[in-house]
């Protein structure tokens, strides 16, 4: 049993790779990073929020987005 994007990627006959790339120019043409952000990456900024370091860092919305937001202004 595949995850959602192999399943849609068989259900249309392309890749995976292909199944990314048509979402990225269609529904999120603003993406810096274009393309999905990994598990490890989300793990990530959760040790970094649970650590020490994120001390300064009280009660944010932090986007794990890819960069879809440009700018806040």
């Amino acid at each position: 049993m595949g995850g959602f994007i192999e399943n849609l990627a068989n259900g249309k006959g392309i890749t995976t790779d292909e199944v990314e790339k048509q979402f990225f120019q269609t529904m999120r043409p603003t993406s810096l990073l274009r393309r999905f952000i990994e598990p490890d990456e989300i793990a990530s900024l959760v040790t970094y929020l649970a650590s020490d370091l994120s001390i300064a860092t009280n009660g944010a919305a932090v986007r794990a987005d890819g960069g879809v937001i440009k700018s806040a202004f």
